[in-house]
């Protein structure tokens, strides 16, 4: 099957922004179950919608639809500041002495800033040495 042809949900990337939602609902979940401050549950919830959003966008191919903004370049933004909040929240949860699952949210967390991290560097890749799509190079004289 061709690269540009295959669904988003059984692509790499797909499969790593999936893991990466389900370990933030999981960190969420262990934080609401504990709990823990509401900035955790917050911080963490967010992020869960704004992962969703992209899941959602990629598989309906809006991104390709919607060509006036430049996708993979928010994307990247969203995981690298994902990437910082998660981290904060994972550790400020694993810091004091709190309950087991206040500290399981926390692992989960820096699991999901692992994701995150990975998640960036997968689009950066592809926009670095594979661009397609709309976001492919044009020689200046093609376009005459």
């Amino acid at each position: 099957m061709k690269q540009k042809h295959r669904p988003f949900c059984c692509s790499v990337k797909g499969q790593v922004k999936m893991l990466r939602l389900a370990l933030t609902v999981t960190s969420m979940t262990f934080f609401i179950i504990s709990q823990a401050p509401e900035p955790y549950i917050v911080i963490t919830g967010f992020e869960v919608t704004i992962t969703f959003f992209f899941i959602i966008l990629y598989m309906l191919r809006l991104d390709r639809l919607i060509n006036c903004i430049f996708w993979p370049l928010l994307d990247i933004i969203n995981s690298l500041v994902t990437a910082v909040f998660m981290i904060i929240v994972s550790v400020l949860a694993l810091i004091p002495e709190t309950t087991t699952f206040t500290v399981l949210g926390g692992v989960f967390g820096l699991l999901a800033v692992v994701c995150c991290i990975a998640d960036g560097a997968l689009i950066y890749r592809k926009l670095l040495f594979n661009p397609s799509g709309p976001y492919q190079k044009k020689a200046v004289h093609d376009e005459i």
